[in-house]
């Protein structure tokens, strides 16, 4: 067995120069720390002006001065290789140096990458020792490009975020609706539908004055919102968040009808009543008025004549709007500075901008203590292949359903803005 030749490096002028520059820094540093002694002690060090603090600060900008002159003679070692290798070639080619192990190079064949890198200015410029040479613009040609369409695609990895359709939030009217259980399928209740207060001072001996009073029975029926979405099997198994998706995605849909439903259901067939459906609320017409004086006579009908305290007004981001901008003649805004946190209010009355509100009209009332959410049932979500074909087709059917009754109380407690 052969040993094998030791690899050839051709040391130009800038490596040796660059070799000797930073094989002086290391002796002045190994100087220091031998004048510091084993304890370090920065004291001992006469080599070196000034305090320990100066003392270290030089040993610390003499430590990187290596470590940049070390990188530049690693560098100038790459091309001393690269070199001493095309060398190492050109000899044996020409016959100036017998190493029988390499083959011959074949008619036509190109020169290699090293012999290249030799005829390139880039080396040139180091090798006369100027220490920075032009870029090396080497023309190869391959026989075969190892390249994405025959090798490796790209692979890219999902990261896990799901971008939702931009769609009204959900739930937002609701929350304004005390919440109730019921196991009826309906709610039942009683409206004091007359009331004569007959009262009066009466003289000792006269006649009581009769009063009147009448009780309407009232009920509003459980409905019940629902949505099924179909889905293969294999999505589901396969895919671990396509459950939790369909789970959450299903009920948000119920939440944000319930929220329509709550404000503009119209109660027939197996609609839910909502506020603006309701026979009774008051109502106040926008007509010349600008909009926050249109909204403070509903609220006052809804004091004077419901005898109750608007907890909400409901209205879209347009309309809203409007009033939010308004500014004096002199540019102030009125409804507030820009900067202005918190929720915004008309009057006191907490305003909720919704796009469930109707476009044109603002809805507004006590929901606080005159409506309710009756919940017969709530949101139950289920799985199934037994819809139509499906279990042939190796298909799911996910349904989800509600039940539950929109309750408004009094209502002259409620009311709204028109023509907005």
């Amino acid at each position: 067995m052969t040993a094998e030749a030791p690899e050839r490096v051709i040391e130009f002028p800038a490596l040796k120069e660059a070799k000797a520059g930073l094989n002086a820094k290391r002796d002045e540093l190994a100087a220091i720390f031998k004048e510091a002694g084993d304890t370090y002690d920065m004291d001992k060090v006469k080599s070196v002006p000034g305090d320990r603090t100066a003392k270290v600060d030089f040993i610390k900008q003499l430590n990187a001065e290596i470590d940049e002159r070390k990188s530049k003679v690693d560098e100038l070692n790459v091309l001393a290789r690269a070199a001493g290798a095309a060398k190492e070639a050109e000899e044996t080619e020409s016959g100036h140096k017998d190493i029988p192990d390499l083959p011959e190079r074949k008619a036509g064949q190109h020169k290699s990458i090293g012999e290249l890198f030799i005829a390139s200015q880039a080396f040139k410029g180091y090798s006369t020792g100027l220490g920075v040479g032009p870029a090396a613009n080497l023309n190869l040609e391959l026989k075969t490009l190892f390249q994405t369409g025959a090798g490796w695609a790209p692979e890219s990895i999902r990261t896990g975020r799901v971008e939702m359709f931009p769609t009204r939030p959900a739930p937002h009217v609701v929350e304004f609706l005390p919440q109730t259980t019921t196991n009826q399928a309906s709610v039942v209740y009683m409206e004091e539908t007359t009331f004569t207060n007959a009262a009066v001072e009466t003289a000792e001996g006269g006649t009581y004055q009769e009063a009147t009073l009448a009780l309407t029975e009232r009920a509003q029926q459980v409905r019940k919102i629902a949505v099924f979405l179909p889905l293969t099997d294999e999505q589901l198994e396969d895919e671990q968040r396509s459950e939790a998706y369909v789970n959450n995605r299903l009920p948000f849909m119920l939440r944000q009808r319930l929220d329509l439903q709550v404000l503009v259901g119209d109660g027939t067939g197996v609609n839910l009543l909502g506020t603006a459906s309701v026979v009774g609320i008051q109502t106040q017409a926008k007509g010349s008025d600008p909009i926050p004086d249109a909204a403070y006579k509903l609220f006052r009908k809804i004091r004077d004549d419901g005898f109750a305290e608007p907890s909400a007004i409901f209205m879209r981001p347009a309309i809203w709007e409007q009033v939010r901008l308004l500014k004096t003649a002199d540019g102030q805004y009125i409804w507030g500075h820009p900067s202005v946190p918190g929720t915004p209010t008309l009057w006191g009355v907490p305003v909720v901008e919704t796009v469930a509100a109707p476009a044109t009209a603002a809805i507004a009332g006590d929901y606080t203590n005159f409506s309710e959410l009756a919940v017969r049932r709530g949101i139950d979500v289920q799985v199934s292949n037994s819809h139509g074909t499906f279990f042939v087709e190796g298909k799911l059917a996910v349904r989800a359903d509600v039940r539950c009754a929109v309750v408004h109380y009094r209502p002259k407690a409620f009311g709204q803005v028109t023509g907005l």
